[in-house]
């Protein structure tokens, strides 16, 4: 009986949704169709101001507000929720433990010889690309410079950022390589040139390639209503998950080639029969 009540509701407040998507005006786009698609990858039109000092990229303000929102949960976590830990777990230490399992669990996996800093890295790594891609879901409004009230992107869909992640973790596998196995370290990752360009590009990609989707679906008026909100929410979510995924199993993978222990191999002398 309950369930069919939450139905119901469900049902009705989408009747009200459609409805008012017709009644109420819609929002003005100050640019045209090719404009917006090509504003949402190279953020030339819609710039920001940083506190007054420079015009920025909006992906840049949701890449500071986003690490300042996962610092201050983690910091919060770690002072106030840790220390209460129970041997039997409730729902939110199960949870917590569930997601750190996982990337402990795939590091070991990938390097069993040296994985510590790896977890560490890993789930680092994939809480914020999964959190800064739906990030964008919560529709926050900024003002640009032009006087426009524009919505922050998701950060992983400015090519900088995008970049900047691929390039953090090929260092992090090279100089993981070097602390293991000294210069020689190297060799392993620097054969393997083109792992920050495929990394930074996957992301980018990605990102960018629903961001378009949902920004063509917009621009079409017999398809701006309910539609659009299908849309962003399935090619956030999957997003999120799959390059966080992606992004994490290479990194794994590639540090446990970096930092693998070859052991050699002792040869045993064979015994000369005696002559009698």
């Amino acid at each position: 009986m309950r369930n069919k009540k939450v139905v119901y509701v469900f049902l009705v407040l989408m009747a009200l949704t459609f409805i008012g998507s017709f009644l109420l005006p819609g929002q003005e786009h100050h640019l045209s169709l090719s404009e917006s698609m090509r504003d949402a990858v190279l953020h030339e039109e819609n710039k920001v101001s940083l506190f007054g000092i420079m015009e920025v990229n909006p992906a840049y303000i949701s890449s500071l507000l986003i690490t300042g929102a996962i610092l201050l949960f983690a910091l919060v976590v770690r002072i106030f929720v840790i220390p209460k830990f129970k041997r039997v777990p409730g729902r939110f230490q199960l949870v917590l433990e569930t997601i750190v399992k996982f990337f402990v669990d795939m590091a070991k996996e990938n390097s069993p010889h040296k994985n510590w800093i790896l977890g560490a890295y890993i789930f680092s790594a994939g809480i914020y690309i999964f959190t800064s891609t739906i990030f964008e879901l919560f529709g926050l409004q900024w003002l640009s410079t032009l006087g426009h009230s524009i919505t922050l992107p998701a950060p992983m869909s400015d090519i900088n950022a995008a970049i900047a992640m691929g390039v953090t973790s090929y260092l992090f596998i090279m100089f993981s390589g070097i602390a293991t196995h000294g210069i020689k370290g190297a060799g392993k990752a620097l054969k393997d040139f083109s792992l920050p360009i495929s990394m930074s590009f996957r992301l980018f990609g990605a990102l960018v390639s629903g961001l378009l989707v949902t920004d063509l679906v917009y621009h079409q008026i017999f398809l701006s209503f309910v539609l659009p909100v299908v849309v962003a929410v399935l090619f956030t979510l999957i997003h999120a998950l799959i390059q966080a995924y992606v992004l994490t199993i290479l990194t794994s993978i590639y540090y446990g080639e970096s930092t693998e222990i070859h052991t050699k191999k002792i040869k045993t002398k064979q015994a000369v029969p005696a002559v009698e």
